[in-house]
């Protein structure tokens, strides 16, 4: 949720963030009529508590004559002290829905706009030419022995998959690669739970827009991740952390679970939008000044990771309408495809500034000693989707994958080879 006192100093801010994102900015005038309303209510209680405190001290000194007096004054005081404090709880309730209905405040520099209108920032590496007809990833991947499809959809349903020999070795030499580089740079490595609590996915801010797409699991009230940002952003959930010496640098790998609501028709070929995968995500928690810095360090190390699977991608800039609820900004690396002549996302890193730290009090101590609100920020380093870009990038003539020589010691060859060749 957004800080309440930036609301009231800058609103008109706030509501060309809602514009930006193509949401309603009404809800930010709703916000500041609910924020005045808990005030007003708290002023009423307080008052009321006040007031009820001194009649008590005059009760204490009253004759016996007055004190009947005071003490019907007492019990009328006191009833109006609770009704006072129910508006309160309600302005309370009232208010917090009111933040949570409001997106974060978009950075700076962010592009207007929807899906497709993101900016391209830089393009790095030549889109692969063939001189003979590619194969896609999944036709490389049953002809290789990497992934069954078939058998995905006979065990679990549709957009479920094995990963079958080379292929499992390819996808875990990828997340150890990815784990080893995060680690290099200071990253502690997390293996998280994949079930949360309501008010951790709440308060990453994926029950709101993005709620479809998760996994409910209502007998025990837990929700599937679809990213390990999610219990890494709970982990200090509730606590004062210590950002004296710096950003505080967790990486998680975890499988991840998502419902993929509304994409029905939508990339059903392959693995490339499924149900079920495995990622390695780093997430940092940053004093807010520091954030915009961290931010561009963590786009540097997915870039780092890209190259060494020697994949041409491109860096965009996300527009405001296709950012999720808690980023302010967010970036994309976009790993380029042959088959579909196209790059398709396999990073993406967030600055969610304050967002998800308000929501889940997350503190840290400034300067003075004074407990403020840490910054929070996430990227991914490494998924399945990657399995798709290295071999279609990687093909051969003779329907073999070259396998990049940073994966070669996990995967153990330097050729995946068709299983009937």
């Amino acid at each position: 949720m957004i800080d309440l006192r930036f609301l009231r100093e800058n609103p008109d801010v706030v509501r060309a963030s809602q514009r930006a994102r193509g949401e309603d900015p009404a809800l930010v005038d709703a916000l500041l009529e609910a924020d005045a309303a808990r005030r007003a209510a708290v002023a009423t209680a307080d008052n009321l508590r006040a007031e009820q405190k001194a009649l008590g001290k005059k009760v204490g000194k009253a004759s016996p004559e007055e004190r009947a007096v005071l003490l019907t004054q007492g019990q009328e005081l006191s009833a109006k002290v609770k009704e006072a404090e129910a508006a309160e709880n309600a302005a309370d309730a009232d208010l917090d829905a009111a933040m949570r209905a409001l997106s974060n405040v978009v950075q700076e520099g962010a592009p207007a706009g929807g899906e497709d209108d993101y900016i391209v920032l830089e393009t790095v590496g030549t889109p692969c030419e063939f001189d003979f007809q590619p194969k896609d990833h999944l036709e490389l991947g049953e002809s290789l022995g990497l992934i069954d499809m078939e058998r995905g959809a006979k065990v679990s349903g549709a957009r479920f998959y094995f990963l079958t020999g080379y292929g499992a070795l390819l996808q875990l030499g990828l997340l150890q690669l990815a784990a080893q580089k995060a680690t290099a740079n200071g990253f502690t490595m997390m293996i998280p739970p994949v079930l949360v609590r309501p008010e951790i996915m709440a308060g990453t801010g994926f029950l709101g827009q993005h709620a479809a797409e998760i996994y409910h699991l209502e007998e025990d009230d837990l929700y599937l991740v679809g990213t390990s940002e999610v219990p890494l952003a709970g982990y200090h959930s509730g606590e004062i952390i210590d950002l004296s010496a710096g950003p505080k640098r967790y990486v998680g790998w975890s499988s991840c679970f998502r419902r993929e609501a509304g994409s029905y028709g939508k990339d059903t070929r392959g693995i490339i939008r499924v149900h079920q995968f495995d990622k390695v995500e780093m997430f940092v928690y940053a004093k807010p000044e520091d954030a915009d810095a961290e931010h561009q360090r963590l786009l540097a190390w997915e870039r780092e990771m890209l190259a060494a699977v020697e994949v041409p991608y491109r860096v965009i800039d996300v527009a405001a309408g296709d950012l999720g609820s808690s980023a302010a900004r967010k970036f994309d690396c976009e790993g380029w495809v042959p088959t579909q002549q196209t790059y398709r996302e396999l990073t993406s890193t967030s600055n969610c500034t304050t967002f998800q730290g308000r929501r889940l009090n997350v503190r840290y101590r400034d300067e003075n000693n004074k407990p403020q609100t840490a910054a929070t920020l996430n990227g991914t380093l490494a998924t399945t989707r990657w399995i798709v870009a290295i071999l279609e990038n990687h093909q051969q003539a003779d329907g073999s994958v070259r396998v990049p020589a940073a994966l070669v010691p996990f995967v153990g060859t330097d050729v995946l080879r068709p299983i009937h060749a």
